[in-house]
């Protein structure tokens, strides 16, 4: 007879938002964090209300610590970091997570500075208490790293989790803001008008490489994601080093991590620094005239043709 095991942990998630509305990434840290022990989620905002509400229902939340205060509006890692390391100091977790995002990239390494331990990053699987999985070389090998630390910080590819679902009832308390560090300012917010699904959460991704050749053929891969409809258009790096795009659509080991149902990529060899950031796809598709191209060997389905005749021939049937 198999005996469940007891999980002993506390865990703190950090919780990603825009003030109104949780991030899908945290609640795969929510999915991961689940694993450890006992979760507890830290809302820091301005006004953020309803992402306390949002977040106190998700499954799996015991304890919700909100803080509402000015300098944590803006997700600035350098006024998060002491907020963790107060929250650590006052609840003696037995480990901190976040997304491994752009905020959880911010902010761990700074808590994990403050608090004398070192972090984890991008972890793809949780074995037990201390010891995880994570990918290294591109992707082409899994290390089991194993801590022997009282504290564990870890970052979580949001790809590699099943979101947490809506369900649960945990409690809410308030909690003191630290202040504001003044390391850093705000100045702005740019934000995507495009009208386009952010790439981490599409349904589908179309992503363009080299073999687009000019940064206005991009606009064969925009028609194309407006016809498939709630696809997102990336990019690979040699693209967005040439200029062609903006480097918030690369997608690969030094851009986004992305896992889609659809996957199409067009144009793009597959260098092993792209495979990384979206080979856990799906289902992966590709047009490209080599053969030989490294992106058919984890391709489902392939084309080998032109792209400028074979997109316009998918766009006009879709």
């Amino acid at each position: 007879m198999k005996v469940a095991r007891s999980l002993l942990g506390k865990a703190l998630v950090v919780v990603e938002h825009n003030n109104a509305k949780v991030s899908p990434a945290t609640l795969a840290a929510v999915t991961a964090a689940s694993k450890l022990g006992e979760v507890t989620a830290l809302v820091a905002g301005k006004g953020s209300k309803s992402v306390v509400d949002e977040i106190s229902k998700i499954q799996g939340i015991a304890k919700v610590l909100a803080v509402d205060s000015a300098e944590y509006e803006h997700g600035l890692p350098e006024n998060f970091a002491p907020l963790v390391k107060k929250v650590q100091d006052e609840n003696k977790f037995t480990h901190i997570v976040a997304a491994h995002t752009t905020f959880g990239k911010g902010v761990l390494p700074r808590a994990a500075a403050l608090l004398d331990t070192q972090s984890v990053s991008d972890v793809i699987g949780v074995k037990d208490e201390n010891t995880f999985l994570r990918s290294t070389y591109a992707g082409n090998a899994l290390a089991s790293v194993k801590s022997s630390q009282a504290l564990n910080i870890l970052s979580v590819r949001p790809t590699s989790f099943d979101k947490a679902a809506q369900g649960g009832s945990a409690s809410v308390a308030q909690v003191a803001a630290t202040g504001e560090s003044g390391l850093t300012k705000w100045l702005a917010d740019e934000v995507d008008t495009s009208g386009k699904p952010d790439l981490t959460s599409a349904r589908v991704v179309v992503s363009g490489g080299r073999g687009l050749k000019a940064p206005e053929n991009f606009k064969l891969l925009y028609s194309l994601a407006d016809k498939i409809g709630n696809c997102a258009v990336g990019a690979t790096r040699a693209v967005v080093d040439a200029g062609f795009v903006s480097n918030d659509l690369q997608v690969g080991q030094t851009g986004k991590i992305v896992a889609p149902e659809l996957y199409i990529a067009v144009g793009l060899s597959g260098a092993i620094q792209h495979l990384a950031g979206m080979k856990d796809s799906k289902v992966i598709a590709c047009i490209n005239t080599d053969p030989e191209a490294p992106i058919f060997s984890i391709s489902d389905y392939g084309l080998e043709g032109d792209l400028f005749d074979a997109v316009p021939k998918l766009i006009a049937g879709l």
